[in-house]
């Protein structure tokens, strides 16, 4: 294998090359470059092996929500490990830290929620989803009523199942997904999916034909659910028109179809409100929480169901002698303890009301590039966003994915000292919740360096 010449051949870097597979990565690229090495981290700030800091512009992914560095997080996962460092789920066996997370969450969560089902990551809570969709429905006797309804550039995990409800292609491609029974409806992004002369509202009547057309195709008595993030995270960050997903919760209702939020990204104040379903006006069936839950320090998820999806489940696994699922590491101790303390946290430091407030002024601040040349769409909502990069701006021309001008910006951005994240030509912010108003202003100060270096480079290149 060829290595980088920079690299001696016992630096990290080198190694990586030796013993790593990269997620997420263009493994080519990745050989021939090399790695980057987050050595440390506090607060908004991470530093490389090499002492260069960069602003934090991306919550790791999505998910630091308190930041690197908390004191207070790791004294509580050192409390718990020193105290019981593992317990299971399993047989009816519990623990307090899981317990008193899942009454915190049935509080929290603005649904019917009776039951929580924990695990590991936001891909494994959409694939229990799915298992428990299926189980109930067999339950109760539906064993027709299965499929799943998602969207075009919707992200719910990688995972066979989630992997199957996600709906952006590179996911899809040579790992024979989706399944069979998930089908994908069109993404509620005015900007790039409008038809010429539909205004918005005519779009959303769109999108809600589309829905109702494909339900009464395939009969309601076949779907199960249909799932959603309230903003696309993955896909673009695609905020929904006004209204939209209101009247889908209100056509899934009238055809007995339950709603999956997907809060995964939205959780935990990213949206300026403890829920996405909040911001956007929505009571969901079931939920799906991960990342922001612990802000990272601890991989943990967690599935929140109604009451008489449990009954079901109750009596049915009495008749089989088992509730068939479950995973090592539901319930952990140390994730349950820590996550708990970060929402807890979250309360003391009133954070959604910060985020409320920070993510008004960042938007502010953000939509300010609407005018630059390179500059579509400039959308977000709290603190997520994203600033989509066009060769010309109305009517839509997108650049040729191929000539990587958004991973190009991604990289510009980097050196100007601030991690982002290019989705394909979209470039994407979500910066850790506690984000003060002067690190918002150096993120975007940043931000404008890297971006009119993207655009020296277009010109230069020919591009526009």
């Amino acid at each position: 294998m060829h290595l980088h010449n920079e690299f001696a051949p016992d630096s990290v870097e080198a190694r990586d090359l030796r013993a790593l597979l990269h997620p997420s990565t263009n493994l080519k690229l990745h050989q021939e470059h090399g790695p980057t090495v987050h050595e440390r981290a506090d607060g908004v700030y991470l530093w490389d092996n090499k002492g260069k800091q960069y602003l934090e512009g991306m919550a790791g992914l999505w998910c630091t929500a308190l930041g690197y560095g908390n004191k207070e997080l790791a004294a509580v996962a050192e409390e718990q490990m020193r105290k019981m460092s593992y317990s299971q789920l399993f047989a009816g066996r519990t623990n307090e830290p899981s317990v008193l997370l899942a009454e915190r969450l049935i509080e929290m969560a603005p649904m019917d929620g009776g039951r929580v089902f924990f695990g590991l990551s936001g891909s494994d809570a959409n694939d229990t989803q799915i298992k428990l969709l299926w189980y109930y429905n067999n339950a109760i006797g539906r064993p027709e009523k299965k499929k799943i309804i998602s969207r075009k550039r919707g992200y719910h995990g990688i995972t066979i199942a989630s992997g199957s409800l996600t709906g952006i292609p590179t996911f899809h491609t040579e790992f024979d997904l989706p399944l069979p029974g998930v089908m994908h409806v069109t993404c509620p992004h005015y900007y790039s999916e409008g038809l010429p002369g539909e205004t918005e509202v005519q779009f959303v009547d769109r999108l809600l034909a589309e829905l109702e057309q494909l339900i009464l195709q395939e009969g309601a008595e076949t779907i199960a659910a249909f799932i959603a993030e309230p903003i696309q995270g993955a896909g673009g960050v695609v905020v929904p028109p006004q209204g939209y997903l209101p009247r889908v919760a209100q056509l899934l209702a009238e055809h007995d179809i339950l709603f999956i939020d997907d809060e995964v990204i939205c959780g935990f104040g990213r949206t300026g409100q403890p829920f996405g379903a909040q911001t956007f006006g929505i009571k969901p069936t079931t939920m799906s929480l991960a990342k922001a839950l612990s802000s990272a320090y601890l991989p943990i998820s967690a599935v929140l169901l109604p009451d008489f999806m449990h009954d079901a489940f109750v009596s049915r696994s009495d008749e089989l002698g088992n509730f068939g699922h479950g995973f090592t590491y539901s319930g952990h101790p140390v994730c349950a303890a820590v996550a708990l303390r970060n929402l807890e946290i979250m309360d003391e430091m009133d954070l959604y009301t910060h985020a409320n407030r920070i993510g008004k002024v960042f938007q502010e601040r953000l939509r300010a590039f609407a005018d630059h040349p390179l500059v579509g769409e400039v959308r977000g909502e709290g603190l997520i966003a994203a600033v989509e990069l066009v060769q010309e701006k109305q009517p839509r021309k997108p650049f040729n994915l191929a000539d990587g001008v958004g991973a190009y910006c991604s990289a510009a951005c980097q050196d100007a000292g601030v991690i982002l994240r290019n989705l394909g030509d979209n470039v994407a912010f979500c910066p850790p919740l506690i984000i003060n108003e002067d690190q918002v202003d150096e993120l975007i100060s940043k931000f404008a360096v890297g971006l009119d270096a993207t655009l020296a480079w277009t010109k230069s290149n020919r591009l526009i």
